[in-house]
This record gives structure tokens, C-alpha cells and sequence, in this order.
């Protein structure tokens, strides 16, 4: 059971690292990607990021049933924002929390 526990911690680590740096540590993204709460995107990042989705909806003329403009709240924004950090402080001290329970031995 030693063993398995060592690798269960060792894919959790591993899994939570690599999502953590290609997800939240991007420096256009950090703390977090606030898409996943209000499902907005800036048209900047949309061209920046799905360039051909973008010239689709022009040619097929549908551009104005996808662009919305109602910007989210700045509370909103700031409880959200306040939660990114939380959250990427809490990954971190887990991550660190790991690295001292698989490198600090069992006894």
C-alpha cells in the first residue's frame, strides 16, 4: 500500500503541475481563465486565440449572434479574482505539501 500511495501521489502531483502551468501560470491567463465563470471573451483574445472561428462567423454572417457586450461586474470580477489567488496558493502549498510527504520519507 506504500507503494501505491507514493504513486497516487505522485499522478496527482504530476497531473496537478502540468494543469496548473499550461492553464494558470500562462502570464495572458494568471491567476485563472475567467471564461469558465462568466463565458466571456474579449474580442482581442477571441481573434487572438481562434483566428478562423473568427473570420467564419464574418463570412458567414453570423458575427452579431456571437458578439455580446455586457461586460461582468466588478464585484463580480473581484470575488473571482480573489478566488484565482486562493485557489493557486492553495495548489501551490498542496504541491509543496507533496513534494515534502514523497521526499521526507516515512520513518
Amino acid at each position: 500500500t506504500i507503494v501505491h500511495s507514493d504513486e497516487a501521489l505522485l499522478a496527482t502531483g504530476f497531473i496537478f503541475t502540468v494543469h496548473f502551468f499550461n492553464t494558470h501560470f500562462r502570464p495572458e491567463k494568471f491567476p485563472m481563465d475567467f471564461v469558465i465563470f462568466n463565458g466571456q471573451v474579449s474580442k482581442h483574445e477571441f481573434i487572438e486565440e481562434r483566428g478562423d472561428q473568427w473570420q467564419r462567423y464574418e463570412a458567414e454572417g453570423t458575427l452579431d449572434q456571437h458578439v455580446v457586450d455586457k461586460p461582468s461586474g466588478v464585484i463580480f470580477d473581484f470575488f473571482f479574482k480573489g478566488f484565482g489567488f486562493i485557489a493557486l496558493f492553495t495548489g501551490i502549498a498542496c504541491l509543496l505539501l507533496m513534494f515534502v510527504a514523497f521526499f521526507g520519507g516515512h520513518g
